[in-house]
C-alpha cells in the first residue's frame, strides 16, 4: 500500500492515528468525520496515498463511490436526522480540499442544518459556446470515454 507519512488519513489506516471506522474493503474505508457538518457525517478514503482525480484509479474512484452509496443508505436508516445526503469530494485546494489524500464526504443533511454551498454563477453562456466547450472537452477524453 502507498503510504505517505505526514498524510492524517494514511496515519489512521496504519493505526498510527485513532478513528471510528464504519466500514472497510481491502481498497477503501469509512469512518467518523473528526469534524463533522453534520452528525453523521462521514468519510470514505482510499486505502491506498492518491492525492486526488488524477492520480486515483479509476476502480478505486468506482470503490470509493459504491461505499460512499452504501454508507449513505445507512445515514438514511439510522438514528442521524437525514432528509436528504451531500456526497462531496474536493479535487485540489482551490475546490476546497484540506486533507490531500482522496476521500468522499458523506453529509446527511436536513432542513435547518445551516450547511450552505454558495454559488455565484456569473455568465450565461449561448448554446454555440456550451457546444463548442462540449467539443474541446470531448477531444481531450481518452477514447473509451467518447
Amino acid at each position: 500500500m502507498a503510504f505517505d507519512p505526514g498524510c492524517v488519513f494514511c496515519q489512521i489506516l496504519a493505526g498510527q492515528a485513532a478513528a471510528s471506522f464504519v466500514a472497510q474493503t481491502p481498497t477503501v474505508a469509512a469512518f467518523m468525520d473528526i469534524n463533522p457538518v453534520t452528525p453523521g457525517h462521514l468519510l470514505v478514503v482510499a486505502k491506498d496515498h492518491f492525492v486526488g482525480l488524477d492520480d486515483t484509479p479509476p476502480e478505486v474512484m468506482v470503490e470509493i463511490a459504491q461505499m460512499g452509496q452504501r454508507c449513505a443508505a445507512a445515514l438514511r436508516k439510522s438514528q442521524f436526522r437525514s432528509e436528504g445526503i451531500n456526497l462531496f469530494l474536493a479535487d485540489g485546494a482551490a475546490a476546497f480540499q484540506e486533507v490531500f489524500h482522496v476521500h468522499l464526504h458523506v453529509i446527511p443533511r436536513y432542513r435547518g442544518d445551516g450547511f450552505r454551498i454558495g454559488v455565484d454563477r456569473g455568465s450565461r453562456p449561448n448554446r454555440g459556446e456550451l457546444d463548442s466547450a462540449a467539443t474541446a472537452l470531448q477531444e481531450l477524453l481518452p477514447p473509451s470515454s467518447r
